[in-house]
């Protein structure tokens, strides 16, 4: 069995862990920080991601990068999405990468391209409504994993295919990775709307228009209008806007509420991405109104009066379906 190294010890990476693990996959979790590899090797919990989930023993821990790949055939790249590039740089090219980060290059772009472009030729996406906590306790859900390389799809879906986690391939690497990364603003302006005690009508309504608005979005940049409507599109929107393990709704709660938008110490993925997609919009001509104002109040550029205003007072028009 070839060894499946998941790069990243966060609660995601330690959550991918487990479950391959219990599922028998020959697992080693790598982490940047040696202090941490010697903290999970005593306890076996990752107390600061994933706390009340124990790591089973055949999990392997290491520091040492070139250790944690050999012998693989692809690893599960599961850093946040500023700590992709640097990473990539320092893998063996031959390897397949599967990409779990729901955010986007320095440039604005799809760290998949970025990983063809640093001379990668196997890259899969992965993901969906996978809120990581409940897939450490083994709770049923569901993913997908999307490469134009059907091959490397097939291996990570058998990798990671458990009783408590159903993984699905698609061969849309676009719609799979950006629908992933928008639904971060959406949650976090779900979570606005939570802090501000809005209401659930403007929480439906919010949902339903950033559907809209993932859908243009996507579309523009070349991906099918099916996936916008999958486990990485609505079924991922509807996890994070709703759930309170949702960091980025969280983050959206605490900016309404003048606090902090941490989360833990954990990174909150659509604070940077909504700065990176209202630069794009705004550079490409398109319109993207709840990333425009989510991306303005999170900088402080707008107040949260300004933001909600830019949404309902926009001029009159139908609802547009197709």
């Amino acid at each position: 069995m070839n060894a499946l190294p998941i790069l990243g010890a966060g609660g995601w990476g330690t959550a991918l862990a487990v479950g391959a693990a219990r599922n028998g996959k020959d697992v080693t979790l790598w982490a940047r920080r040696p202090e941490l590899v010697a903290e999970l090797q005593q306890k076996r919990v990752n107390a600061d991601y994933l706390p009340g989930v124990t790591l089973p023993d055949s999990i392997r821990l290491t520091s040492n990068l070139e250790e944690a790949v050999r012998g693989a055939d692809f690893a599960l790249i599961v850093v946040p999405s500023v700590g992709v590039p640097p990473l990539l740089e320092q893998l063996p090219r031959a390897l397949g990468v599967v990409l779990c980060a729901k955010g986007l290059a320095p440039d604005g772009g799809q760290l998949s391209v970025l990983a063809r472009q640093i001379g990668f030729a196997r890259v899969a996406v992965l993901s969906g409504p996978n809120l990581a906590s409940e897939i450490g306790r083994g709770l049923p859900a569901a993913t997908v994993v999307a490469s134009t390389d059907q091959a490397l799809a097939l291996a990570v879906q058998s990798a990671l295919m458990s009783p408590a986690l159903r993984v699905y391939t698609s061969s849309d690497e676009v719609g799979v990775e950006l629908g992933g990364v928008l639904k971060n603003v959406m949650a976090l302006a779900a979570g606005l709307v939570d802090g501000l005690e809005l209401g659930d009508n403007a929480k439906a309504a919010l949902i339903t228009r950033g559907l809209r608005e993932m859908r243009r979005y996507l579309l523009a940049l070349g991906a099918q209008e099916d996936t916008v409507y999958g486990l990485s599109g609505l079924g991922d929107l509807f996890a994070t806007a709703t759930s309170p393990l949702s960091r980025n709704r969280a983050a959206g709660e605490a900016i309404a509420r003048g606090q902090h938008p941490s989360h833990g110490g954990q990174v909150v993925e659509g604070l940077r991405t909504a700065g990176l997609l209202d630069a794009w919009a705004t550079a490409h001509g398109h319109d993207l109104p709840i990333v425009r104002a989510v991306a303005r109040v999170a900088s402080g550029e707008w107040t949260l009066d300004a933001g909600i205003a830019s949404l309902m007072e926009r001029d009159a028009k139908a609802e547009e379906y197709g």
